[in-house]
């Protein structure tokens, strides 16, 4: 089970804002060979979801309320460390975003721009998917709804 910390951009220390986006740029630039700009301007607004086992961050999203990203709440940049998703630590880090959104902006309906390949993996947390296949950094994703 992950240790799971919650914070805003302002609360974040200097080494937790380094290894979550080092651990953003290993898995979205390096692993999945995608140059994108990654560091966009939104990490100001959303809540920080950060997942550790060990003291080490294996786990990360980051969440926004409706408006600040799309007209739902919304979580994105979710990832997990190649060496520990084999303990299933997707799960653990989404149904902390799922339940942080509950807490802190008292929202059940969540819209995520999800990578096709994973599509299965967002059905099991009850989203569905809404709209056409399209592009988005070269990659294939999918616009999911969550309704409760």
């Amino acid at each position: 089970m992950l240790e799971i910390k919650t914070k805003t951009f302002q609360e974040l220390n200097t080494e937790e804002l380094y290894d979550l986006l080092q651990l953003r740029s290993e898995v979205f630039v390096v692993e999945q060979d995608c140059v994108y700009q990654d560091i966009d301007g939104k990490d100001q607004k959303a809540l920080h979801i950060l997942g550790y086992r060990d003291r080490k961050l294996v786990a990360y999203t980051r969440i926004f309320k409706p408006g600040d990203y799309f007209d739902e709440a919304s979580i994105g940049r979710v990832v997990v460390k190649e060496n520990a998703r084999q303990y299933k630590y997707g799960y653990d880090i989404m149904t902390a975003s799922i339940q942080a959104i509950k807490d802190y902006y008292n929202e059940s309906k969540i819209r995520i721009s999800a990578q096709i390949y994973l599509k299965r993996f967002y059905n099991n947390l009850n989203f569905k998917e809404v709209g056409e296949e399209y592009l988005e950094d070269g990659i294939p994703h999918i616009n999911m709804i969550k309704s409760s």
